[in-house]
């Protein structure tokens, strides 16, 4: 019987122990669940925010190697120069869209007011949506421009 016993005790110790585990996951989970719209409308902002400083390095790098393929087409012979014109146009096109997208970036960070409205509900609600559909449209202008530059510099001019 004793034999049986500590197994026993150890089963329901590991299983209380989950149990307890379990509860506290979800009571933190229930506290980061938006509650009203306001919650849910910062998260959204904050979800699109968080999405554009993750890229914002990668979008810096991106820049850069572009403009490291533009110089160095502008190096090569006019012949050469003449047969890639086609992709450096796309490449300056693209330069202008991850401009813009940087630009988007550090213009919605510092005119964003998380306080704006905040003693008058309705207001705040009309803020939030407009500033989380500026934060829809940088963080696509971001993802956007990435894409299209990786692409094209995948390719051979």
């Amino acid at each position: 019987m004793k034999k049986y016993l500590i197994p026993v005790l150890a089963l329901f110790a590991c299983i209380a122990i989950a149990c307890r585990n379990a509860d506290k996951k979800q009571e933190r989970h229930a506290k980061n669940e938006p509650k009203t719209l306001v919650d849910s409308l910062m998260k959204d902002i904050d979800d699109g925010h968080m999405v554009g400083m993750s890229k914002i390095g990668k979008l810096h790098t991106t820049r850069k190697e572009v403009q490291r393929v533009i110089d160095s087409i502008s190096n090569l012979s006019s012949k050469s120069q003449q047969s890639s014109i086609l992709y450096l146009d796309q490449l300056k096109a693209v330069i202008k869209d991850l401009d813009y997208a940087d630009f988007a970036m550090d213009k919605w960070m510092t005119e964003f007011d998380m306080d704006s409205a905040v003693n008058n509900r309705e207001q705040r609600i009309i803020y939030l949506a407009d500033e989380k559909l500026k934060v829809s449209k940088m963080k696509e202008a971001m993802l956007n421009s990435m894409q299209k530059a990786d692409s094209l510099l995948k390719e051979k001019f």
